[in-house]
């Protein structure tokens, strides 16, 4: 899945807590929210005086990727035949967060799991063994 695909794959499902998403899915969209966030940090810097900091933008744009977010991670923990419930493991600190992290990168399940079909076509899997995907 390429970067823009990601991003309206996640923008268009941003309440799909159903099916399955793959690595490239989950981490490209990683990739857009920092992008969108570095910017959205700079906007506040300039809007910030001296004496006041402004953090509107960056708490928005937060606030607006939240779902999108979350439903990305449940399908990414669905990917891995775990339910999505697992993403609460975020609030344990230090270890909880390592941990998804490492599930996030490993391989999905090939082939059909209990939350849907492998979002990589096998007619696609030898190619994306050999790339990493």
């Amino acid at each position: 899945m390429t970067f823009t695909e990601s991003v309206k794959s996640c923008l268009s499902g941003y309440a799909k807590f159903e099916g399955r998403a793959s690595r490239s899915e989950y981490w490209w969209f990683g990739v857009f929210n920092f992008l969108i966030d570095i910017v959205a940090i700079c906007i506040d810097i300039s809007a910030s005086t001296i004496y006041e900091k402004s953090e509107l933008v960056s708490t928005l744009v937060a606030l607006a990727f939240l779902l999108p977010n979350l439903a990305v991670c449940v399908r990414r923990l669905h990917d891995l035949n775990k339910s999505g419930w697992w993403v609460l493991l975020f609030f344990i600190p230090i270890i909880g967060p390592i941990v998804l992290i490492i599930w996030f990168v490993m391989r999905g399940t090939v082939g059909t799991n209990n939350f849907g079909e492998d979002p990589i076509p096998e007619s696609n899997l030898n190619n994306h063994q050999t790339t990493g995907e």
